[in-house]
């Protein structure tokens, strides 16, 4: 983790200097009155996929154009979406709790915070064949798990493994970065940490009898945010009704994703056309329960949550502590 801080600070460090002449850009008073649609870039964390239809939506549906905005949706460089955000270069952009503690123990203080959750609840796991009877956490042992050699995610592998009565130190730890589930578990790889949504689905359709545990069914505090939504706090204080535009006009693409999932999907598909479309539809059809969940605010981050994830990582000495209520807000949300 100091590694894995140490990289990210730097990097974010050296964005942030040009974040004084990025933000200047966009101001509160661009677009209003004058008949001109303030610029908002929108950073992905990857290739556009279903975690991203909202957003899609709002853009084919004219939503953010009636806000008065021309959003533009670009893909992450090497560094990713947060180091655009903190330099000025993205007003918004996506990331994921667990992958934020650096950024929020910084020496330097980065001018990033989350702003909406995409997704309500974890819907991360660990995949594996069926055929390989691993049904709870325990029956990894003995088992070749892809790692991305990532200290928070090999903990809290150990975490499950161990509420489970396992012994964590007979997983046989593979490190690999797997961009074909499918594929790898039919070769060498027995069990992956995926995303169920896109990279399960995906499995599914490839004619797979799969297993999968989540990791918020084993242990609660790994019921965080992922992925959400961030911002630049420094713009946002100068441009708090542009961020509630967005936030609205957003919030309307993903409840006409939560209504109507299919005709969703095909909004998704005619903006990315190089998707599967019968992967987007399924995906589309299980999302549309997780956006919201049981919330009736789209976009709403639950304090005690955020929160005891970040308490866990300062209790298991992975991150510098993170004060309470830290690093997020709802403030923007339309009520």
């Amino acid at each position: 983790m100091k590694n894995f801080k140490k990289a990210a600070v730097v990097a974010l460090s050296g964005a942030m200097l040009l974040n004084a002449a990025s933000c200047a850009k966009t101001t509160e008073s661009s677009g209003s009155g004058d008949g001109k649609l303030t610029e908002i870039t929108l950073v992905l964390d990857w290739t556009p996929n279903t975690n991203h239809t909202g957003f899609y939506v709002a853009l084919a549906e004219g939503y953010y154009k009636e806000a008065g905005l021309d959003v533009k949706i670009v893909q992450p460089p090497e560094d990713g979406a947060t180091a655009m955000v903190a330099s000025g270069q993205a007003q918004f952009g996506i990331d994921f709790q667990d992958y934020l503690p650096p950024v929020f123990t910084s020496e330097e203080k980065v001018p990033v915070e989350a702003v909406a959750a995409l997704i309500q609840h974890n819907t991360s796991g660990i995949i594996s064949l069926k055929e390989d009877n691993i049904t709870s956490p325990k029956g990894l042992e003995g088992k070749n798990y892809a790692t991305w050699d990532l200290p928070i995610e090999k903990a809290m592998m150990q975490n499950i493994v161990e509420a489970d009565g396992g012994d964590f130190s007979k997983v046989k730890l593979i490190p690999e970065y797997v961009e074909n589930e499918a594929a790898a578990l039919q070769q060498d790889i027995d069990a992956i940490w995926v995303y169920y949504a896109w990279a399960g689905i995906s499995c599914k359709q490839a004619g797979l009898d799969t297993n999968m545990i989540y990791f918020s069914d084993i242990t609660p505090e790994f019921d965080y945010y992922s992925p959400v939504i961030i911002s630049n706090t420094d713009w946002l204080a100068s441009n708090g009704d542009t961020a509630k535009k967005f936030l609205a006009a957003t919030a309307k693409g993903y409840e006409f994703a939560i209504s109507d999932p299919d005709k969703a999907a095909d909004i998704l598909c005619q903006q990315v056309p190089e998707l599967d479309k019968n992967l987007v539809k399924e995906s589309q059809q299980w999302l549309a329960t997780q956006y919201k969940a049981e919330v009736t605010r789209w976009g709403y981050i639950d304090q005690a949550r955020w929160d005891a994830f970040y308490k866990w990582l300062a209790d298991n000495n992975l991150s510098d502590p993170i004060p309470a209520g830290y690093g997020f807000t709802n403030d923007y949300l339309p009520e």
